[in-house]
């Protein structure tokens, strides 16, 4: 038996061919995509919710964050903190309601939290507008390469500046 292709066939190959890669780009695209960025409330809670988690924060910045975040803008501290971490994934289940954890990974150190510091967290990610993924049973968010900047002098002034977060959604 021998298989001949017509022209049409051909045609059709080559266009399938051809959405096959520009969705390959588009995937690629997607990977390669430049950091999300939130300011003001948004920022300060993301910043408050990881910045208890943080190895490389001191405990002088995180009662810091921890002043800023409760509502308390006139604190000691005046120094500019930085609260980073290299990636964040979370999960909560959909079938077992009972499930909620978050690994923060920063360096070579990874928490895992779970119960409502994870929910904080998970909520958190979501008000910054970090895409949920569903399988199986669970919902995920991830971001990764985390950075927020916290300014006490600038929240002070309560002009909505003094906080800013830069992160890759996904990982």
């Amino acid at each position: 038996m021998k298989f001949t292709t017509s022209s049409r066939s051909r045609n059709w190959v080559c266009i399938l061919a051809a959405l096959v890669l520009a969705g390959a780009c588009n995937i690629a695209d997607a990977s390669g995509a430049t950091p999300a960025k939130v300011s003001g409330s948004t920022a300060l809670a993301l910043a408050g919710v990881i910045a208890p988690l943080s190895p490389d924060l001191t405990g002088a910045e995180k009662k810091a964050v921890a002043m800023l975040f409760a509502g308390n803008s006139d604190i000691p501290y005046k120094k500019p903190i930085v609260v980073t971490a290299d990636r964040i994934v979370c999960r909560t289940g959909n079938v077992d309601i009972t499930l909620r954890n978050c690994e923060v990974t920063s360096g070579k150190k990874t928490r895992t939290v779970n119960g409502a510091t994870a929910n904080e967290i998970f909520a958190t990610e979501a008000l910054a507008g970090v895409p949920s993924d569903g399988a199986a049973g669970s919902n995920f968010e991830s971001l990764s390469k985390l950075s927020c900047t916290i300014n006490p002098n600038a929240i002070r002034r309560k002009d909505g500046s003094g906080a800013d977060c830069t992160f890759q959604p996904g990982n």
